[in-house]
């Protein structure tokens, strides 16, 4: 790969044409048109907030180096930001008058509206610019490599560099489009910033039935040049569609579960929204349940897997009274402690068990409407207890 460096051209001139997209969220173009700003492989511009962006303009005021910029050449004086679009995408907002800043206790002060020398000074200040010429794979993997003066890629943005083409321009058009009517339906069962590619991870996990890195870029590099993303936005509305059919209201813990696993093991059953919102309110209401998160896949799994609810079943002090009680009653009557070992008739069934050798126990099991208190807590040698399934 060729580079050129340039030490010649000032922000004026950067900015110069300066075109910037509300409803995209992005810088579109600069230098006089020349120049992409957000080329398709760029991640979404994540400086849009106020202390970010006005980092970047303190810094040319206080004559502090921005760091190095990368351009790609792609034709006769045709550039593309390879590295440094979120400080250019700051420059040209500013300079348009798209934020202001607090100088000498003026808030808010504007571009048009500083003093002529400070307008000046910025307008003025040169760019350090690499100019990089080369074969697209070298352009892609030197981007791979860029963490320069910003926050670090994570993987996605990473593969929409690599695997650009018309499948990410459409994907990004879909699912990394903060004004997207959708986003707040989505967003009640999906973690993630959507300028962080985090929304279109997650469609692309789905559709892949997978979470692993290799798997997703396999399937981006599989259909980088299709014409349509059809298949990732239908199986993506799929899952959406069954989480809103079964479960008629959203609950905050319904955000970042492993919905697209949840859909390919249960989407096949059928399920009474009426029955499953009673169930969930029910169990939201129980103490016992410590998991909450847990409720939708049990309640999906017909409420046997009693695990996924992490239950807090009985208080230590419930234990130890029922313990005391129990033990006290058997020494009286000369049978063992452990109901079960007395109703028994081998060498346990008068012995006297130590607390620590026994466990607590739903008399009325739990998941049949038992409650955690003392009137329904028994002492178990463990051995019975483990034994004993969901009478």
């Amino acid at each position: 790969m060729k580079t050129t460096l340039r030490t010649d051209i000032t922000v004026k001139e950067i900015c110069e044409g300066f075109v910037y997209s509300e409803y995209e969220g992005k810088g579109l173009f600069g230098w006089s048109g020349k120049l992409t700003i957000q080329p398709e492989y760029q991640r979404n511009y994540l400086y849009k907030d106020a202390k970010l962006e006005e980092a970047v303009i303190q810094s040319v005021l206080s004559g502090y180096p921005l760091g190095l910029l990368y351009f790609n050449k792609v034709g006769e004086d045709r550039y593309e930001i390879l590295d440094g679009q979120q400080r250019v995408t700051s420059l040209g907002r500013f300079l348009t008058d798209k934020f202001g800043l607090v100088i000498e206790h003026v808030s808010a002060c504007y571009f048009s509206s500083m003093p002529e020398d400070l307008r000046k000074k910025i307008e003025d200040t040169t760019l350090t610019i690499y100019i990089c010429e080369g074969e697209e794979s070298e352009i892609k993997n030197w981007y791979k490599t860029i963490n320069i003066y910003g926050i670090k890629l994570n993987h996605q943005e990473i593969s929409n560099a690599v695997y650009s083409g018309p499948f990410v321009t459409m994907a990004r058009a879909e699912f990394s489009n903060s004004q997207n009517s959708n986003l707040q339906k989505w967003k009640a069962y999906i973690k993630g910033e959507v300028n962080r590619q985090e929304i279109l991870r997650v469609a692309l996990e789905w559709v892949a039935r997978s979470t692993d890195d290799t798997v997703i870029d396999a399937y981006m590099s599989k259909h980088r040049y299709d014409d349509n993303i059809n298949e990732l936005l239908n199986y993506f509305t799929s899952v959406i569609d069954w989480i809103m059919s079964v479960f008629k209201e959203s609950h905050r813990e319904m955000c970042g579960l492993a919905w697209g696993e949840l859909f390919e093991k249960y989407h096949g059953r059928p399920y009474d929204p009426i029955e499953v919102s009673k169930k969930v309110n029910e169990l939201y209401a129980d103490e016992a349940v410590e998991n909450k998160k847990g409720i939708f896949e049990y309640v999906l799994g017909g409420c046997k897997d009693t695990k996924l609810l992490a239950i807090r079943f009985f208080e230590n002090s419930t234990k130890k009274s029922a313990y005391t009680k129990q033990t006290n009653d058997a020494k009286i009557s000369g049978k063992s402690n452990c109901p079960l070992c007395a109703a028994g008739k081998g060498n346990n069934a008068q012995r006297i068990w130590k607390y620590e050798e026994m466990e607590a126990d739903h008399v009325t099991a739990w998941s049949k409407g038992g409650a955690s208190n003392l009137q329904n807590c028994q002492m178990l040698c463990k051995t019975h207890n483990r034994a004993k399934g969901n009478r």
